[in-house]
């Protein structure tokens, strides 16, 4: 069965076709995993180079991930079944007293279409919740977004709780948000900095790697 068409739905954010042929894929017995790592991560790496040669603008990175994200609701039940290992495992949320989430659900869907397990938090997460998603889940990377000035400083205050729960060498922290620079992410001893959700997959990698 020829699926460049599903890597062809992915791209151009169209979630009726995404789905229907994920649905075909399944019917005619192929590998879940080759779906997902050739056709599905695929698009969603082209999705990212877009976005970051400005073809591709936050509209269209959210129908894409939509997409991506419905294709994906079909194939995990047997993915899990087959033992599929994932490329790695991702908390993402935004810091205590910050309410925005574009961003971070940007964050969430572009990682899940790199094929990471992703735990969502949500947003207004305070550092103890960042912690136990280091201690019951097991997380690898966190990355916390902030959109406000005002909320920056929860982020090292996060990494200080991971510390104090004697954790913080078991995770690698990525930062970002609209505020965030380089510089305050070296300040603060974070281990990667992303100015968007293609560079956050991009660090994320990196970082596991």
């Amino acid at each position: 069965m020829e699926l460049q068409p599903l890597y062809q739905a992915i791209l151009d954010g169209d979630q009726k076709e995404a789905v229907t042929i994920t649905q075909a894929a399944i019917d005619a017995g192929m590998d879940p995993d080759e779906v997902v790592k050739k056709y599905m991560i695929s698009a969603m790496d082209e999705v990212g180079r877009r976005f970051e040669n400005n073809e591709f603008f936050v509209p269209e990175l959210l129908i894409a991930a939509r997409a991506m994200k419905s294709s994906l609701g079909l194939l995990r039940p047997l993915l899990v079944e087959s033992g599929v290992q994932s490329v790695g495992s991702v908390a993402v949320g935004t810091v205590k007293g910050d309410l925005h989430d574009i961003g971070k659900n940007l964050v969430a869907a572009m990682m899940e279409g790199a094929g990471f397990d992703v735990f969502d938090l949500g947003v207004d997460v305070s550092a103890e919740q960042f912690v136990e998603a280091v201690t019951e889940q097991k997380v690898q990377v966190i990355c916390l977004s902030a959109l406000l000035t005002t909320t920056m400083a929860n982020m090292p205050a996060t990494i200080e709780a991971l510390t104090e729960a004697g954790v913080r060498d078991q995770v690698k922290v990525l930062i970002g948000g609209a505020p965030i620079t380089q510089k305050f992410a070296d300040d603060i001893g974070a281990d990667g900095y992303g100015d968007n959700a293609s560079a956050a997959v991009t660090q994320a990698r990196q970082l596991i790697a």
